[in-house]
């Protein structure tokens, strides 16, 4: 008989705010519902069906993240910059800036290391400083379109929820974010959304400049988060006017990225294989069968998401809701079919269809072996 999680509701919660945070990153581990077959699921009272279904559909909206390589690579490079960023308040951090294309998982990968930085900080050091205050291992803000200096020092004051984040100068509430960092000992800045920002307007150089003062006088690594940021100008050292603005920036900030999946090779095809091996494990419908994913939809799964995990995991997401309220209760090629998708990925499918159709390419490994690779998860 499945019972209810403990795990507390986490759908009404922003990350804005240092609650909503603290809450995600120590809310005990999900656990799935049991996988039950059709006939014990038939046997399930009113009540129990709902419970399940509820669990079950909660359970497939929060698939991942799935440990890729390129997550962890991404995650043994985040390391390394904390990790070396450890030097006296006397010096500037490096920041890092993880930029790539929509869909790649980006802010998901950055988003669950902050989570567990934050996890490993409170279990070594407590959930208060020394001197009495909370502690806040991690401040995420979320950038918007025209921000100016006051409006992001704002924004850092509502994580913390200052008192005085509502009236003030851009100096003031700097000052006020700079006490806040200090005092709750918070180490990692996370800036999110910074494509947003218009570098070579006067807003976007104020925020560039500003961005210096934090790393200068802030003892936090800042992560920056955003699409084609080297294009967009974080990287450059001079703005339209000829002005050398941005050289700090660009000196000080080291670039990461997230690709997506590509199956030129049997090595990268066996990664893909093993990702939808891990991926499959997680799913809970009734008809469920080994391969489900890795052996039928190998093919399918890559060109309806041009290898990019942020839609895998909304197909799969999707998909698993749709079956589930069907009763179809596993997933194929017909019901997949039927499941709407972002329209990158849609606009790609017809082109990569014709390649695999052609023989061109394929996600299935070509020596005997590494078809029968092992079901061992990447996660």
């Amino acid at each position: 008989m499945p019972t209810r999680s403990e795990t507390p509701s986490l759908d009404n919660l922003t990350l804005s705010r240092k609650e909503g945070l603290r809450a995600l990153a120590e809310a005990p581990k999900r656990q799935p519902p049991d996988l039950l077959t059709l006939k014990q699921k038939a046997l399930l009272g009113e009540a129990a069906l709902l419970e399940y279904e509820k669990g079950r559909s909660v359970w497939h909206a929060n698939l991942g993240p799935i440990g890729t390589p390129q997550l962890k690579a991404l995650y043994e490079d985040l390391w390394d910059i904390l990790a070396s960023n450890q030097q006296d308040g006397d010096k500037a951090k490096g920041a890092v800036a993880v930029g790539a294309f929509p869909g790649l998982g980006k802010t998901t990968a950055v988003l669950d290391f902050a989570l567990k930085y934050h996890r490993q900080v409170i279990e070594r050091e407590g959930a208060f400083t020394a001197a009495g205050h909370e502690r806040w291992p991690v401040c995420r803000v979320g950038l918007t379109s025209n921000i100016g200096m006051k409006e992001f020092n704002r924004s850092l004051l509502e994580y913390y929820a200052h008192p005085g984040r509502t009236t003030g100068t851009a100096t003031l509430f700097a000052q006020r974010a700079l006490d806040c960092v200090l005092e709750c000992e918070t180490r990692i800045l996370v800036i999110d959304d910074l494509h947003f920002l218009k570098w070579h307007d006067r807003n976007g150089t104020d925020v560039s400049n500003h961005f210096k003062y934090i790393a200068n006088e802030f003892p936090v690594t800042i992560i920056f988060i955003g699409v084609e940021l080297g294009s967009r100008g974080l990287y450059s050292e001079a703005n339209s006017r000829g002005n050398i603005t941005l050289a700090q920036t660009a000196r000080r900030t080291t670039p990461l990225t997230m690709e997506p999946f590509t199956v030129t090779n049997d090595k990268e095809r066996r990664e893909w294989r093993r990702m939808l091996l891990a991926l499959e494990k997680r799913i809970v419908l009734c008809r469920k069968f080994p391969g489900m994913l890795a052996d039928e939809l190998s093919d399918y799964l890559y060109i309806r998401t041009t290898g990019h995990i942020g839609s895998l995991m909304t197909l799969i997401n999707r998909g698993c809701q749709r079956a589930a309220r069907t009763g179809a209760e596993l997933l194929d090629e017909e019901l997949l079919d039927q499941v709407k998708l972002d329209a990158a990925a849609e606009r790609a499918r017809k082109a990569l269809a014709k390649k695999f159709a052609r023989g061109r390419m394929t996600t299935k490994p070509r020596s005997r072996a590494t078809q029968t690779a092992s079901a061992k998860t990447v996660a």
